[in-house]
Parts: C-alpha cells; sequence; structure tokens
C-alpha cells in the first residue's frame, strides 16, 4: 500500500498535469497522460484498449499503449498514450490523407518513346524511328515468316532454299524486321552515335505516398475495392487521396492517369491505419487493362 501521510491515497489512477495533446494537423491527435497509482491498483482493468481519455473534452481519444514505472513508497507512474481523429475533421470519422511525392527517372525500352514513331508535340526533331523502312546490308538477316514468299535459287545443279531476308532500317538507324515495322530490332548504323546499340532511354517516374485513418471498417473495404483503378480526378469515391496541385485528367494513350496501386493496413489504436501508393502516367493507364473509374 502507497504510504500516504497526507492527501490522495492512489487507490483510483490519479491524473498528473502535465498532460499533453499533439495534432498533426490532418486530423490526426495523440495524448500522452500520466497517472499516479499505488502499487496494488489493478492496471489490467484500466488500460482496456479503446478506453476513453479521461478528460470529456478529448474522449474521441482512446487507450492506444501504456507503461508503467515503480516508483518508491509503494506508488506507482502510469504512462498512457491515447490516439483518436479530432471531430474537426470529416466528423472525426477519418482524417484528411496526407500525401508525398516523389519524382525522378527510370529506364524505359526506346520504342516505348512518345517521340519513336511519329513526332510528338514535345519534341523539336524526330521521329526517332518513323514509320518509313527499307531493306540495308546494315541489319542483320531476318526470317521470312510466309513460306510463299521463299526465294529459291540453283546452285551447282542444286536447288537452295532461302528462308530469310535483309532486315529493314528507318530514321536514326533504326532496325524491324519488315517494311511495315513489326519486331524493332535496334539500332544498327554507327553514323548515328546518339543511338547506335542504344536500347532504353530515361522517362519521367512519378508516384505518391499517402497515410490516413479512419474508425470504420467500411473505408478498409472501400480502399481495398478500389485497388488497381485509375482515376481522372485527385479522388476515388468518397476518398480524394491527391493534394490540388497533383496532376491530373486523361493521358495521351487514352486512359486516367492516377493508379491506385498499392494499399497497406494496420491497426493503430482503435483506428485503421491506411498506407497507400499512387502511381501517375503521362500516357494513362489505359481502360482495357486498368479500371477506369
Amino acid at each position: 500500500m502507497a504510504i500516504v501521510i497526507n492527501g490522495n491515497d492512489l487507490t483510483t489512477a490519479l491524473l498528473q498535469p502535465g498532460w499533453t495533446v499533439t495534432a498533426d494537423g490532418f486530423g490526426l491527435n495523440t495524448s500522452t497522460t500520466v497517472f499516479k497509482i499505488d502499487v496494488s491498483f489493478d492496471i489490467d482493468a484500466f488500460v482496456v484498449k479503446g478506453n476513453a481519455h479521461p478528460d470529456a473534452a478529448y474522449s474521441y481519444l482512446k487507450l492506444d499503449k501504456w507503461k508503467v514505472s515503480w516508483d518508491t513508497l509503494d506508488i506507482a507512474t502510469l504512462t498512457v498514450d491515447y490516439v483518436g481523429i479530432d471531430t474537426a475533421f470529416n466528423s472525426g470519422v477519418r482524417t484528411d490523407p496526407n500525401t508525398s511525392s516523389a519524382n525522378g527517372l527510370t529506364t524505359e525500352n526506346i520504342s516505348t518513346h512518345p517521340n519513336f514513331f511519329a513526332l510528338d508535340a514535345n519534341f523539336t526533331t524526330g521521329p526517332i524511328a518513323g514509320t518509313s523502312y527499307s531493306q540495308s546490308v546494315l541489319g542483320p538477316l531476318v526470317e521470312i515468316k510466309n513460306p510463299v514468299d521463299y526465294i529459291t535459287q540453283v546452285i551447282n545443279l542444286n536447288t537452295v532454299i532461302i528462308s530469310k531476308k535483309q532486315s529493314y532500317v528507318g530514321n536514326n538507324g533504326s532496325c524491324f524486321e519488315s517494311s511495315a515495322g513489326g519486331r524493332f530490332i535496334g539500332f544498327v548504323d554507327p553514323a548515328y552515335p546518339n543511338f547506335y546499340g542504344k536500347t532504353n532511354y530515361l522517362t519521367r517516374t512519378t508516384s505518391y505516398s499517402g497515410v490516413m485513418y479512419s474508425t470504420v471498417l467500411a473505408d478498409v473495404q472501400a480502399l481495398l475495392a478500389l485497388l488497381n483503378s485509375a482515376t481522372a480526378t485527385n479522388s476515388w469515391g468518397i476518398f480524394e487521396l491527391l493534394p490540388a496541385w497533383a496532376p491530373v485528367g486523361v493521358g495521351s494513350g487514352g486512359g486516367n492517369v492516377n493508379l491506385l496501386s498499392q494499399v497497406n493496413v494496420e491497426e493503430f489504436g482503435s483506428l485503421y491505419k491506411i498506407m497507400y501508393e499512387i502511381r501517375y502516367s503521362k500516357v494513362g493507364w489505359h481502360a482495357s487493362v486498368y479500371t477506369n473509374i
């Protein structure tokens, strides 16, 4: 039993002054609260996960975790962390999403370049390969696909069937297997050193990562159902996951530009912590492959 000469006998948890509430600016509030208790106090009955904060003004904060330190005179110090969503944000149901952007360059096959076949408005020269190709000894031999096009020759009284032909070359030494294009073989003309032997280029990549907290399981289920869907806005249903400065719309290839590519969930106190990733494509995520909403 706590040795008390004057004051509280600490048979109930005594809230100490100086407790704090921290707001992250997006609706998530956390509080660290300290209590003094007698060593005989039933801690397990007090620190039930989900119990409300002792101050009525912050009753939306629920118990998350705790620790206890044993003091002298049979007194203990109980430190409790509470978490919750400020009722000023979405009526306390969910926080606003907190999203960051990562931008850089990544390697792509040169044949996917927007300036590869036709001159793109964003480039002053081009196209890189074009669409007009003629046979050239610079490229390798390729298989003749249709047997009716095989060439026969008589050599030393023997008939020889030729099943290969010269490949076709376009702009900058770009090489293809037929006059109509077909398989891109590579750049084969050393007269174009900026392209010769190269197969890839660096292209811009933009991705977003963010987090939001919710009190309801239905939000988790809804976002999981929206995984692999692309939008032309900054929202997926009721969830405005992208900030106003993020590019939106329909890409040059006809698909919506922002794809919800990952959704991870963990329990955080009495809340659901939802972490998500979004991938941006200037071309867009085509509706025949990805769900466009």
